[in-house]
């Protein structure tokens, strides 16, 4: 039995979570390789299981990425899922069902109602590591920035700043195979005044958190509302629900992560081997 980590060609040696994923297979007592998404001389066939990781490459090369995921067998997660996930377009359909979302504006023009808010985010729908996303403290900031992002050929999206995340941070609530495995906090990565600013993997802030009893119950009606809208019977194998808390106190989906999140491994207690795990759960 062979599991494959994917991942990219620049973020093969920067993710923490990959050795410790093989690190886990192996006291499993399984084989894991990682592997390159776009590397043509991988059999992909030769795989018992076959796990998107750190393909962070995909947003500047979507299409490609989701015809290599339709053509890739037992691939977790599976393309439909990733074709949905890539594009948080599907916020829409969450907040139909019911999920407490962030108040969202899509493609916002100049002159266009944003809301009486301090502070604002505006960002595009296919993105990850918050690049070509910003903090703004202005109506004619907001308006600029998405109408860059829709001459792009973009969908924008425009939110308040919520608050609370300068202090508390964002959590992130992990899932494998639907269980909930750890949460940490993510501390906050917008600067006010700062623009767009493509590279702040260095100012993050990662701990672990115990999540409160509500942020468990919205991570996972989340999940489950995932599976009722595409129409699966199978719990993705993995899952990030990241949550931050609304004016009110209550918890609010600020994204869902399935296609290749960090899931936080080094700042959990046994978290490698739960994914593991999970991996091995769905292979039999």
């Amino acid at each position: 039995m062979t599991l494959a980590f994917v991942t990219s060609h620049d973020h093969r040696a920067v993710d923490p979570d990959l050795p410790l994923l093989l690190e886990a297979s192996r006291a499993a007592g399984t084989e894991a390789e990682i592997v390159v998404w776009d590397d043509t001389g991988v059999s992909w066939e030769a795989y018992d299981a076959v796990v998107v990781r750190s393909c962070w490459d995909y947003v500047v090369r979507r299409d490609e990425f989701l015809a290599w995921a339709e053509s890739v067998p037992r691939l977790h997660n599976c393309a439909e899922i990733l074709t949905w996930s890539t594009d948080k377009v599907y916020l829409q359909q969450l907040q139909d069902a019911g999920v407490p979302i962030i108040e969202t504006r899509w493609d916002v023009a100049p002159g266009e109602d944003i809301g009486d808010h301090a502070e604002w985010v505006v960002k595009p729908t296919v993105s990850a590591g918050s690049r070509d996303t910003a903090r703004w403290g202005t109506r004619e900031e907001v308006w600029a920035h998405s109408a860059e992002l829709i001459a792009a050929g973009r969908t924008s999206m425009t939110q308040p700043y919520v608050s609370s995340v300068d202090d508390e941070g964002e959590t992130a609530m992990l899932h494998f195979n639907g269980t909930f495995s750890h949460a940490i906090r993510k501390g906050a990565l917008l600067a006010p005044g700062e623009g767009v600013v493509q590279d702040r993997d260095s100012r993050e802030s990662i701990s672990p958190r115990t999540p409160s009893d509500a942020q468990l119950a919205l991570s996972t009606s989340v999940i489950e509302m995932t599976c009722e809208i595409l129409g699966i019977d199978e719990l993705p194998l993995y899952a990030r629900v990241d949550l931050v808390t609304a004016p009110d106190g209550s918890p609010q989906l600020i994204e869902l992560e399935l296609a290749e999140p960090s899931v936080f491994l080094p700042q959990s207690d046994g978290g490698a081997a739960r994914f593991v795990e999970a991996v091995l759960a769905r292979i039999g």
